[in-house]
């Protein structure tokens, strides 16, 4: 196992450099990835919130959208929040004309579940495989998952509805931990990197 695996942060919107400090706080070693080159560099990637619709635009510019399939079908460890939730998603209910996804999980997702962002909120959430009490979730338009496949572990909920899930090499969370100071999902993922690499 590599004691401090390099995980990138896909850097083309959303809180970057949140994240980067996160997965730095968990002793991993964190950097941005804007490029093919700098995807093949790293031992698992976290796709941070921002705008999915904007996400999907910009990785096709960049190059990024087959890389990053392709490593994530071959089994890279990913890391998806919000919008990053959207991007792992295999299906989108409400999908914006042209929008794509990344893929890697079995699940189906609706865009903005949780309401506008007046509606934003923050809540105490149990997740499975995180010890010491609830994690604070910042949920910001956050989407919820519909519906899983047989593969896909919930790991959390909220008012009713799925916001955490894992498939194999694949976590997704419908909030944002990297706003909170509270690193243990993130260091859960970088336990999930490990043990792939």
């Amino acid at each position: 196992m590599n004691p401090s695996p390099v995980i990138g942060v896909l850097a083309l919107q959303g809180d970057v450099r949140e994240h980067l400090i996160a997965l730095a706080a968990a002793d991993a070693v964190a950097r941005p990835v804007r490029r093919p080159e700098e995807l093949a560099e790293v031992d698992g990637l976290v796709i941070p919130g921002g705008e999915s619709t904007t996400i999907s635009k910009l990785a096709e510019l960049f190059g990024l959208m087959e890389p990053l399939r392709e490593r994530i079908a071959a089994g890279m460890p990913v890391y998806g929040t919000c919008a990053g939730l959207i991007m792992l998603a295999d299906k989108i209910l409400d999908p914006r004309s042209g929008q794509e996804t990344f893929g890697g999980i079995d699940m189906i997702v609706r865009r903005n579940a949780f309401g506008r962002q007046n509606e934003s909120f923050e809540a105490g959430v149990a997740v499975t495989g995180i010890e010491d009490g609830p994690v604070e979730g910042v949920f910001i338009r956050a989407p919820w998952v519909e519906s899983v496949g047989a593969q896909v572990e919930v790991l959390a909920e909220h008012g009713g509805h799925i916001v955490a899930v894992r498939q194999g090499n694949a976590l997704a969370t419908s909030f944002h931990p990297e706003l909170t100071g509270d690193h243990r999902i993130h260091g859960l993922f970088v336990d999930m990197v490990r043990a792939a690499s």
